[in-house]
């Protein structure tokens, strides 16, 4: 990493790390930054000043660094979701996966749609009610003798074997759609967790921010 003294000249300036040439507006002077971050550069580049101009890019990684050194001394390590929420802290971009769960969705195959189908209804009062009619109806027909030719008398051999073809059918088609839907719920959980996260580092560097605007102003008003 080069180690190069700042410099202004009109309106660019040259990085203290990469010692490239910037805009002004696309640098940042070190002495305003947050007392914390201001001492890992320090440590790291022993000719940082409080004068010393820093690009955007350099001021991201470093960033990212320290808040990477706070998650690791809170949690004991950096998880794959914790580095994501890093990733995009780092460059600025979103966090959440918006399109994720409805991704799942649109890739879905038809198969997979009637399995979602067949769940939701083998789990509705629909199904229910609609089973006991067909099982008093099929009674009815074959006990009571409303059928002058029972189809299925008692004990019922035809009706166990419907059943338990039924049962053996829809048991795996629950699955599948279970499975699914626990795809869809772990890819909510995380995009949940990872806006947290984020949400959690930004006001802590908000509240970092005004604690040394404050501490800052009340240096000039002690002047």
């Amino acid at each position: 990493m080069g180690k190069h003294a700042s410099q202004t000249t009109g309106r660019t300036g040259q990085c203290l790390i990469c010692g490239r040439t910037f805009a002004v507006s696309k640098l940042h002077k070190a002495g305003t930054l947050r007392p914390h971050l201001f001492e890992m550069i320090a440590e790291e580049v022993k000719t940082c000043s409080a004068d010393s101009l820093i690009c955007d890019e350099d001021l991201a990684r470093f960033r990212r660094r320290y808040v990477e050194a706070l998650l690791e001394e809170e949690r004991g390590e950096i998880t794959e979701l914790d580095a994501r929420v890093l990733d995009s802290f780092e460059k600025g971009t979103l966090t959440v996966q918006a399109g994720a769960p409805a991704a799942i969705d649109q890739a879905e195959t038809f198969g997979e749609r009637v399995a979602d189908r067949v769940a939701a209804f083998g789990g509705s009062w629909t199904f229910i009610l609609s089973f006991l009619a067909v099982l008093v109806l099929w009674m009815a027909l074959n006990v009571v003798g409303l059928s002058a030719d029972p189809f299925d008398p008692y004990p019922f051999i035809l009706l166990n074997l419907v059943l338990s073809s039924l049962a053996a059918l829809q048991a795996p088609v629950i699955m599948m759609s279970q499975r699914r839907q626990e795809d869809k719920d772990r890819l909510r959980s995380e995009n949940d967790y990872m806006v947290n996260l984020r949400a959690e580092l930004e006001i802590r560097q908000l509240h970092e921010k005004i604690d040394h605007q404050m501490a800052k102003q009340w240096e000039r008003l002690a002047l």
